[in-house]
C-alpha cells in the first residue's frame, strides 16, 4: 500500500479500523509509534507507568482527530486491569507493539545486580507479560484480518558493546523469542515482526549513571549519527500495514554509517 496523507498531518499508512497497544508509549520510539499508528487510522492504547505523559499524548492524538486511550500500567506487573480498560474502550486488539525497555550499562565487574534485574524484568519479563495478555486477541483477530505482534529489540542482539553485556543479552533474548513465537503463532496467521534499531535518539541513554560509559556512548553517536524515533516508528507502521499474508519477520534499521 502506498502511504496516504491524512488530516492528522504527515504521510502515513493505511491502518484503518485496526486497534493497537503500544507499550513504553510515554516517550521516544513508543510515543512516535503511537502517533504514526494513530495518524494511519488505528485506535491506539498507550501503556506506560508515566500517566501524566500518556494523558498529554492521548490528548494530542484525540485533538488531531485520532483515537487514543492512556492506560497507566507497569508491564512487569499484572495487566488484568489494563487489558480490561483497552477492551472496554476499543474492543479486541490486533496490533501489539512491545516497545517498553530500559538500557543500563556498567562493566560486569561492577556487579550491578540492581541494573541486571531491572533490565531482565522489563526487557524480557515485560515482553512476555504483554504478549501473554493479548495473545488470544491476536489469534482471534487473525481469523478475519491482519494481526501483528511487533517486538522492539536492538542491533545489540547481534553485536558486542563493552559495558552493555546484560542489556544486549536481554535484546538477544527478545530476538530469539520473536523467532520462536513465529513457530507457534505463524501457523495461526499472527505475524511476528522483530525490529532491531541501531543508534537512535531516545531517553534510553539518559538512564546510564556511569559517566565514562556515557562518554563512550556519546562518542559512538558522534561518529555514526543516530536515527530519530520517528524513523523507527515508520518501520513499524510499514510492517503492520502490509497485506495480511506478508510478514516482515526481522528488520534491522541502522544509521547508514553504523557498521
Amino acid at each position: 500500500m502506498r502511504p496516504t496523507a491524512t488530516t492528522l498531518g504527515r504521510m502515513t499508512y493505511d491502518l484503518t479500523n485496526r486497534t493497537a497497544v503500544v507499550t513504553g508509549a510515554a516517550s521516544g520510539i513508543g510515543a512516535e509509534i503511537a502517533l504514526l499508528l494513530a495518524r494511519s487510522g488505528a485506535r491506539v492504547a498507550l501503556l506506560s507507568r508515566r500517566a501524566d505523559r500518556l494523558e498529554d499524548l492521548a490528548d494530542k492524538i484525540n485533538a488531531a482527530g485520532g483515537q487514543a486511550l492512556a492506560v497507566a500500567a507497569d508491564v512487569t506487573q499484572d495487566l488484568t486491569d489494563a487489558v480490561a480498560a483497552v477492551h472496554d474502550a476499543f474492543g479486541r486488539v490486533d496490533v501489539v507493539v512491545n516497545n517498553a525497555g530500559v538500557m543500563l550499562a556498567n562493566p560486569i565487574t561492577n556487579g550491578r545486580a540492581d541494573e541486571w534485574a531491572r533490565m531482565i524484568d522489563t526487557n524480557i519479563g515485560g515482553v512476555l507479560n504483554v504478549t501473554s495478555a493479548f495473545t488470544e486477541d491476536l489469534i482471534e483477530a487473525a481469523k478475519t484480518g491482519p494481526a501483528d505482534l511487533v517486538n522492539i529489540s536492538s542491533v545489540g542482539a547481534h553485536l558486542t558493546f563493552p559495558n552493555f553485556a546484560v542489556y544486549t543479552a536481554t535484546k538477544a533474548a527478545v530476538t530469539h523469542l520473536s523467532a520462536n513465537l513465529r513457530t507457534e503463532l505463524g501457523p495461526k496467521d499472527v505475524r511476528i515482526t522483530n525490529v532491531e534499531p541501531g543508534f537512535t535518539e531516545s531517553e534510553l541513554a539518559g538512564h546510564i549513571d556511569n559517566p565514562e560509559v556515557q562518554r563512550d556512548l556519546d562518542t559512538w553517536f558522534d561518529g555514526v549519527g543516530r536515527l530519530t524515533s520517528a524513523e523507527v516508528a515508520d518501520v513499524v507502521a510499514y510492517a503492520t500495514s502490509r497485506p495480511q499474508h506478508v510478514n516482515l519477520r526481522q528488520i534491522m534499521v541502522l544509521p547508514t554509517r553504523q557498521a
